[in-house]
């Protein structure tokens, strides 16, 4: 399942291609691996029981801020952050029918803190003045479901509740119904699988 949430970016090349030239003269960025505030990517494979998410965010969509947090009100924003990411069951509205258990999950940001969360550069001013610039949050999630014929959408609504300064979310996915590309919005929160 790994090589398909792996593969998925390649697969789904073609269409992001289309995307960005569709809407070049619309978006200043047309790229879609850039980091741009208030967009995030999300990745998702669904395979028969195993369903894969992979979140991307700027650190501004998620907390406010992308430096170090050195004072407790930025500390309390963290831990507040990282808790709601390790709840992909409500923060992705997976229906309680579907039987979903978290198998594992990943979550990533030289701002959580940490000797294995830093950016791993020669030379540590370097990587200072990088994180200082722009921070990213990356959350992976394996799960389970018992039924996963339920699974026929996921409901973003408490993600975009959660984290207000995000106002995108750039999807791929990988389905029962083939691959396709999505953006959503806090209006528009209903991923179709």
């Amino acid at each position: 399942m790994r090589r398909l949430l792996l593969a998925l970016p390649f697969a789904l090349l073609p269409l992001a291609a289309a995307h960005a030239d569709h809407h070049e003269d619309h978006e200043a960025h047309g790229s879609l691996g850039a980091h741009e505030h208030g967009v995030a990517t999300l990745n998702v494979a669904l395979d028969a029981q195993a369903l894969e998410i992979a979140l991307e965010s700027p650190a501004m969509n998620l907390l406010g801020f992308e430096h170090a947090a050195s004072s407790a009100e930025d500390q309390a924003r963290v831990a507040a952050a990282r808790a709601q990411l390790e709840q992909p069951l409500a923060l992705f509205g997976l229906p309680a029918a579907a039987g979903c258990s978290v198998s594992a999950k990943d979550l990533r940001s030289p701002l959580f803190g940490g000797p294995a969360e830093k950016h791993e550069h020669g030379d540590d001013d370097h990587a200072a003045a990088h994180e200082s610039e722009h921070s990213d949050i990356d959350a992976g999630y394996k799960l389970s479901c018992s039924h996963p014929e339920a699974l026929e959408g996921l409901d973003l609504g408490v993600f975009f509740k959660a984290f207000p300064a995000t106002q995108k979310l750039k999807v791929q996915l990988i389905g029962p119904n083939g691959q396709q590309g999505a953006e959503l919005t806090p209006s528009n929160s209903r991923l179709q699988l």
